[in-house]
């Protein structure tokens, strides 16, 4: 099986009421790759800057990442900044540098066109769309997007939408996108508009799958210490992607089986900034963690009535 995935790499300097880190690696498609190359092999399209450490790119390489779609180009590397009041599950933007990310065109290497399962990170959904024009047909199309694709770009998201199978939204983008309050509501009217499933990323609260006639509830698991919530949504689609890359196709089973690996995968990279908790871990901690967050949530029928 073969997982590509589209989008950021990046610097990030993030404030928490835990900490602060000045330029650290960051990226949507960087912290995917980190997540998805623990459960299986990834080919990674992106762009840097002159000033983007080349220990990075050998990093992802020892972890199973192709980097040969990664662009290295005159000028800075995409550096964006942020703060996170006590409320971990909402970013307040400080700063947004495009730098070379400004004029990306990705353009796929001719071993990366055959996907079985593509993950379009939070880019311009043209870009998104131009990606999807270089592919065969992959068995599974994913999608990430954001508030301001949502309202400056929503005819061309609205596009995509149609060519894509399963789309990632926190809550408030589910709502904007929809125009309906309530998720449940907001996950039907999506699907409508073209994917068949929704994933409703809800920070702390877990995540929510909403598809025809079948849907599920994946608790986040819980923990006594969370640093940088940065990059754990990308993770979460990581660990979704390179599970169902990993262990079979997108079916009600291993689509329940993937969004707990995803809701592990982000537990751990929210316990310390960037890629320095996620870094450590083995497939091994992965399985322990997704045992435990089984156990805490298994419950029995009640009895009948007589």
């Amino acid at each position: 099986m073969t997982l590509l995935v589209v989008g950021s790499l990046a610097f990030d300097s993030v404030e928490t009421p835990f900490g602060k880190r000045d330029k650290v690696l960051g990226g949507s498609a960087n912290f995917f790759s980190v997540s998805a190359s623990l459960l299986t092999k990834v080919n990674l399209v992106g762009v840097v800057g002159e000033d983007f450490p080349e220990e990075q790119l050998t990093y992802l390489k020892s972890r199973n990442v192709d980097v040969a779609g990664v662009d290295r180009v005159a000028g800075k590397t995409f550096h964006w900044s942020g703060k996170y009041n006590f409320d971990l599950n909402e970013a307040h933007t400080l700063d947004t540098q495009l730098n070379v990310f400004a004029d990306f065109k990705p353009v796929l290497p001719a071993g990366f066109r055959k996907p079985d399962h593509l993950f379009l990170a939070n880019i311009d959904p043209e870009l998104q769309y131009a990606v999807l024009d270089q592919v065969e047909r992959p068995k599974l199309v994913a999608l990430d997007t954001m508030n301001y694709w949502i309202s400056g770009k929503r005819e061309a998201l609205l596009k995509v939408l149609k060519r894509v199978d399963l789309l990632f939204v926190n809550d408030a983008e589910a709502r904007q996108l929809s125009g309906e309050h309530n998720v449940v509501k907001a996950g039907a009217a999506i699907r409508k508009m073209g994917p068949r499933t929704v994933i409703i990323k809800r920070g702390e609260y877990g995540a929510l799958m909403l598809e025809q006639g079948h849907a599920f509830y994946a608790p986040a698991y819980p923990l006594e210490d969370v640093f940088d919530p940065t990059g754990a949504g990308d993770t979460f689609a990581g660990g979704v992607m390179g599970s169902l890359d990993r262990w079979g196709g997108f079916n009600p089973a291993t689509a329940r089986q993937a969004m707990v690996v995803g809701g592990v995968m982000a537990s751990f990279v929210v316990e310390d900034f960037s890629f320095d908790r996620i870094r450590k871990i083995s497939l091994d901690d992965v399985q322990a963690r997704y045992g435990e967050l089984r156990r805490f949530t298994d419950f029995k029928d009640l009895p009948t009535q007589e």
